[in-house]
């Protein structure tokens, strides 16, 4: 597909089928996401790539968390401003009902965030979550690189034709993420990505956009 097809048809897959992901897939992506942008060409980003019984093991770890209540780990960034206004609340809010009444979560079940949880850590069913950290040394402009890299590897998928779910929810399991990948302390989890096909019969949900008049300004054109 081209650009434009992968970039359109990219979305937030939250059901993922049992197919297995190749390496070779894999490898081709990854090898090929390295022409990503990256300010003073840094290529500030380190991914580990997790799938079979050590994923397993994870999804384990981080579901029983969820379903004990756990509220995670300390956060080392925050997910969203303390004070989000409108338009972001909004846009937020909107897409956060969509999705999880797709899966069966209705807004006012009171076990909606455990249930949230317990999605979240189970990574959809994807067979494969990548991780990406960050060197702790490394500012917002090197996080602002890890976001154009992340995108090139999503969109590169597409064009695979797999999906994959960006999971910053992740960052709330970082402790037991870094023990069963064996990051060393010097890295900061940024977040997972969750690839894989999806599953037949699964409600397929595209979240709304702004128009283009609302983030977009022409000057001198």
């Amino acid at each position: 597909m081209d650009v434009y097809e992968a970039v359109d048809s990219r979305r937030s897959v939250r059901a993922f089928s049992d197919e297995p992901v190749s390496k070779e897939v894999l490898e081709r992506v990854l090898a090929t996401a390295t022409r990503a942008p990256s300010s003073g060409n840094l290529q500030p980003w380190h991914v580990f790539v997790v799938s079979g019984e050590p994923l397993a093991e994870l999804k384990r770890h981080a579901t029983a968390r969820a379903l004990a209540g756990d509220p995670g780990d300390e956060r080392e960034y925050p997910m969203y401003p303390a004070e989000l206004t409108s338009p972001y609340l909004d846009r937020r809010s909107a897409a956060a009902v969509q999705w999880y009444k797709a899966m069966g979560v209705e807004r006012d079940d009171p076990d909606r965030p455990i249930k949230i949880a317990a999605l979240n850590s189970d990574a959809f069913g994807a067979p494969v979550v990548l991780f990406c950290y960050l060197d702790r040394t490394m500012g917002p402009g090197q996080w602002g690189d890890a976001g154009m890299y992340l995108q090139t590897v999503m969109l590169l998928l597409r064009a695979e034709g797999l999906h994959t779910c960006a999971q910053v929810m992740w960052t709330m399991y970082r402790k037991t993420v870094s023990q069963i990948v064996g990051a060393d302390d010097r890295l900061a989890l940024f977040c997972g990505v969750a690839v894989g096909f999806e599953k037949e019969g699964a409600p397929r949900l595209r979240t709304g956009r702004a128009d283009m008049t609302e983030t977009v300004s022409f000057i001198g054109v």
